[in-house]
């Protein structure tokens, strides 16, 4: 069916939201935004669905979401006798809506839902998945994307996102799927009335802040620090649970930034709710000012994320994810050797494009590195290998770049809520000895020498855009430069094709095949080059090494500028 016909479809369809309509009727001569819409639809991955807002194929709606959930009803029902699915939500536009959508029509199959009845955070969806028992697990979000997306994290019934076999198998229930006449849907009411949808209980919730705050390693340190902080959920789901804990742990005097507070999928002050972004937190850095707090925290919408600002030389100072995993990393290992609660031969797990600096803290603490690919599901993944091994204790701490953070195994994606306990908690310990936490770093800069890991995105939107894409990764994979600013590539791995090229010699690298390329290059710089799994985005890691930060910016301006031009931007 061609995209013209597909959009007659939907236009004579009695659609039940009057809003799509209208926007397909105000599109009706413009055909390059009824091929936007209809050339293809939103892929089902191992991140479930992620789309711009509105009518169509290839767009956010409860038409899509609905076809998406039947595709994960139908290999629920194949794999299992009987199944359930634990359903979450942000604070986005139409996420609730989503997410009774997703109930009503895991229902309408027989499958047993359990809602959130608040907007909670995607952490707490992974806690449900496990606690209540359930195979599967939606969580509505786009996360930090801006505010004209939504999506859906699939889940797997061990509350890691899916894996790409199950993944697959539910794209090809969906690929048999009408997305009008294919899909069931049950009357909200009757199905809660009858038990087959059910509200998560505060109980549940609970359990989930007892197993954060079981997390922490220096127990009361907070309760007589007298820690001032400021808080922005960025308008998200990160409110109640973050307060919750911080209350939990001592930490009493929290001043929340009144614009970001409370639940707007318009994201009004933030036009990309990131907290990578200084913009997103800016409203949180004037707030400072005037508060003169300890610490800035920042959760994104769906709180899985969380960035924080230290006091440094009478401002604030902006810490990166890499900067914040290195201190917690320091941090747990060190309180956990003192405290004798450091496991045997424990691991720490950081994906590739994640800082190298652990590697310089692991030889100091005695733990293990290990190395995943991009994506906190492979750390979830790591996690569940222990566990079915009995030692799952052995784990003490994974994170990557883009401030995700977990330091134990009750959940199985990265969760700002112990994030920001255990960043309260390290701050409070160090204010103790009066030190904040950017004199903390700068010592480890001084101790292990200067580490800079930034990070250059490159968009490409649009029909042609994932075309694009693959053209500049095939040719950074045949093509490899032999210098990048004057410093020779000694290796490069090639992930899709699970090798490692280095001096005419290639070895096997033993990781999932993804579409990632990486140069190693001299004076141990690594560069890294992969799609974003997310967005239209091919994004470029730098992770530079250098005598003090000074050269080592201007070696990574070096390398940024050649990357751009190597990739044609």
């Amino acid at each position: 069916m061609t995209e013209k016909m597909q959009y007659q479809r939907w236009l004579d369809y009695p659609l039940e939201d009057p809003a799509l309509k209208e926007e397909l009727l105000s599109i009706k001569e413009k055909d390059d935004e009824i091929f936007d819409r209809f050339y293809q639809e939103l892929s089902f991955g191992t991140a479930g669905l992620r789309g711009v807002l509105g009518a169509g194929t290839n767009r956010m709606n409860i038409y899509t979401v609905r076809k998406a959930t039947q595709g994960m009803a139908d290999y629920l029902n194949g794999k299992y006798p009987q199944s359930s699915i634990a359903i979450s939500y942000d604070s986005r536009i139409n996420s609730r809506l989503f997410a009774e959508e997703t109930a009503r029509v895991m229902a309408a199959n027989g499958i047993t839902a359990y809602l959130y009845d608040q907007l909670m955070p995607t952490p707490a969806l992974s806690f449900a998945v496990r606690d209540l028992g359930c195979q599967a697990g939606v969580m509505v979000t786009a996360s930090h994307n801006p505010a004209k997306y939504n999506g859906y994290k699939a889940y797997g019934p061990d509350g890691c996102q899916m894996t790409d076999e199950a993944a697959g198998a539910v794209l090809e229930k969906i690929g048999q799927i009408d997305i009008f006449d294919g899909v069931k849907v049950a009357d909200f009411s009757q199905a809660l009335s009858s038990g087959k949808i059910q509200y998560i209980k505060q109980e549940v919730i609970d359990r989930y802040l007892d197993a954060v705050q079981a997390q922490s390693i220096r127990k009361g340190i907070c309760e007589d620090s007298g820690m001032k902080v400021v808080y922005t959920p960025l308008n998200g789901a990160g409110n109640m649970c973050v307060r919750a804990i911080l209350d939990r742990i001592g930490v009493k005097n929290v001043v929340p930034v009144k614009e970001q507070e409370m639940p707007d999928g318009n994201f009004p002050t933030c036009p990309y709710p990131n907290p990578e972004i200084r913009e997103a937190l800016q409203k949180g850095l004037d707030l400072c000012e005037t508060e003169k707090p300890d610490l800035l925290l920042a959760t994104d919408p769906d709180c899985d994320r969380v960035g924080i600002a230290v006091p440094h030389e009478g401002s604030y100072l902006l810490l990166t994810g890499n900067e914040v995993g290195v201190l917690l990393t320091d941090y747990i290992a060190m309180s956990r050797r003192e405290l004798g609660t450091m496991p045997q031969n424990p691991i720490v797990v950081k994906t590739i494009v994640t800082t190298s600096m652990i590697d310089r803290l692991a030889e100091t603490h005695g733990f293990e590195v290990v190395n995943i690919l991009t994506g906190f599901k492979y750390i979830g993944e790591q996690i569940l290998r222990l566990e079915q091994k009995g030692e799952q204790d052995r784990y003490i701490f994974g994170f990557e770049e883009s401030y995700g953070y977990l330091s134990g195994g009750y959940v199985r994606d990265k969760d700002a809520v112990d994030g920001s306990m255990l960043i309260c908690e390290m701050a409070a310990y160090y204010k103790k000895q009066g030190k904040t936490l950017a004199d903390v770093l700068f010592g480890l800069y001084e101790k292990y020498g200067m580490h800079l890991n930034t990070q250059a995105s490159f968009t490409c939107e649009g029909a042609t855009g994932m075309e694009r894409m693959q053209g500049i990764m095939e040719g950074l994979r045949k093509n490899a430069p032999e210098k990048i600013c004057g410093k020779k590539v000694l290796w490069m791995s090639d992930y899709q094709a699970s090798v490692k090229k280095s001096a005419g010699a290639e070895e096997v690298i033993h990781l999932p095949k993804s579409n990632v390329v990486e140069y190693g290059l001299e004076g141990n710089n690594v560069i890294v080059v992969r799609p974003s799994g997310t967005e239209p985005k091919i994004k470029v890691y730098f992770m530079v090494q250098g005598k003090n930060r000074a050269e080592a910016q201007a070696l990574e301006g070096q390398f940024k500028a050649q990357m751009t031009q190597i990739m044609g931007f």
